[in-house]
């Protein structure tokens, strides 16, 4: 595969941004030579259906791809390398599939499913553990049946922390995987911890995602707020701190639950700290709603925890606007995924493109580079492959209003030369059909259909249809 050219002079595809002047003219002469380039993407390979990309060792990314999963060798940035491809995932006769995150830690990976409420009566619910010491060809070995979906999943060692969330429960769930038999260790309850939140609907206390570090476990609960558990003891994870940009009070006085699920304050989506766990960043998944200020898509908040019992905000990363930054009919701004490594942010905004900041000092990050291509790309996640060297970007296909294909993306850590941003409004031609979408949102009149936050399959079309599309994917590939 030939590195191809994304950026291209005059256009719409491609967008690179820097340092500013007074950073670029404190560089050496040899510095500034390195950064005439055009800051753009090394290389990139297509995966159908993908979604979350996590990197593990030996330069390899594994990449969830709504019908299974791929690996994809990253070593040479410009030629990544799909090594493996598993596309049909039967347990007991019920197909694994929505399958929109998985993990790695060491030889083990494991892929979990299905991320959705909708249409999940034919389906396994679960994960499944592979060995992958010989990525070319990974071997299941083991499995464990859950009666909830999996909307995300996190592995340190031989432990796994699993999210589940029902109308009734927001948890987190820990288990053993590095047995024979994988085996529940513990779990911690949302509504056990704050029996209040109750009150409000589900999709508004959703326990989105967790991060893992020395220890300590991250939990975003959408509007209940990031709480930072002590898991050293599995079997009895307990609360340390908790930030928040709204109140238990102020969701109860909201009329539409739509607006809390999908409008800003609140939304906490995703959660990491860096690599030495004092600094945590929080994305808030936030859409324009009509309603009060603010009103807008969602950034990233950054809060010293160097002292974890006592969490301090000290600065904000903010998403880049557009005309309609609406969740049905909009182009999404909206911050996802990100990593924390030596001083960087990396970060997904989905068509906003990928952006680095420098954080070394939080209560002023700075944003070195920038890249976005949204006639074809929507970002869901950024993983470091090697510190100031490279790193990953997933594009996935599941964002409504678009006919975009899943692929894997490589780009430099490191900063471009300066342009001036087009228009992020893309033209009339790259929408779907808006009409048509006003009725295959991502949720029923109840909210049952879908997750809160959902950006995968449920969010390209709604409730059962969504496994006909699945259906259909796989379909097509194993035509």
């Amino acid at each position: 595969m030939k590195r191809r050219a994304f950026l291209t002079t005059g256009g719409v595809a491609g967008l690179g941004l820097s340092l500013p002047s007074t950073a670029v003219a404190s560089r050496s002469a040899a510095a500034r030579s390195k950064q005439q380039e055009p800051y753009e993407p090394l290389g990139q390979v297509p995966i159908t259906g993908a979604a979350e990309a996590v990197v593990g060792d030996n330069k390899l990314a594994y990449v969830a791809a709504t019908t299974g999963f791929a690996i994809v060798d990253v070593s040479d940035p410009a030629e990544p390398t799909v090594l493996t491809e598993e596309r049909t995932i039967e347990i007991d006769g019920a197909p694994l599939t929505q399958i929109l995150d998985l993990t790695v830690d060491g030889n083990r990976l494991i892929v979990a499913g299905p991320a959705e409420t909708a249409g999940t009566s034919d389906l396994y619910l679960g994960f499944r553990r592979y060995d992958v010491s010989d990525p070319a060809e990974p071997v299941a070995t083991g499995e464990f049946e859950t009666e909830y979906h999996i909307h995300n999943c996190f592995l340190e060692g031989d432990r796994l922390f699993v999210v589940e969330n029902m109308r009734n429960e927001n948890r987190l769930v820990i288990f053993d995987v590095g047995g024979e038999e994988i085996t529940q260790l513990g779990d911690w309850s949302l509504l056990d911890h704050e029996p209040g939140w109750r009150d409000i609907h589900w999709l508004g206390r959703y326990l989105h995602d967790v991060y893992v570090h020395d220890g300590m476990a991250y939990l975003p609960c959408w509007n209940a707020g990031t709480y930072i558990l002590d898991v050293t003891e599995s079997a009895d994870p307990s609360v340390i701190s908790h930030v928040a940009d709204t109140t238990l009070e102020a969701q109860r006085e909201i009329d539409d639950f739509r607006d809390g699920v999908y409008g800003l304050p609140g939304n906490d989506h995703y959660a990491a700290v860096n690599d030495d766990g004092d600094l945590l960043a929080v994305g808030r998944e936030a859409w324009a709603t009509g309603g009060a200020d603010p009103d807008h898509p969602g950034g990233i908040d950054l809060y010293d925890v160097s002292d974890p019992t006592e969490p301090v905000h000290r600065g904000s990363i903010d998403a880049p606007r557009t005309a309609d930054e609406s969740y049905r009919g909009g182009t999404w701004m909206t911050s996802h995924n990100f990593e924390l490594r030596g001083g960087r942010l990396y970060s997904a905004w989905y068509r906003a493109g990928v952006q680095i900041h420098d954080v070394s000092d939080p209560t002023d990050p700075e944003r070195l580079s920038w890249w976005r291509n949204p006639a074809e790309t929507g970002f869901w996640t950024a993983r470091v492959v090697e510190p100031g060297e490279t790193f990953i970007a997933s594009s996935t296909a599941a964002i409504p209003n678009t006919s975009l294909e899943g692929a894997l993306y490589t780009f430099p850590a490191e900063a471009g030369t300066q342009a001036d941003p087009p228009s992020l409004q893309p033209p009339a031609e790259w929408l779907g059909d808006n009409d048509a979408n006003e009725t295959s949102g991502n949720e029923s009149d109840d909210g049952t259909d879908s997750s809160s936050g959902f950006t995968g399959v449920a969010g390209l079309v709604g409730g059962g249809v969504a496994l006909e599309w699945l259906r259909r994917r796989r379909g097509n590939v194993q035509d």
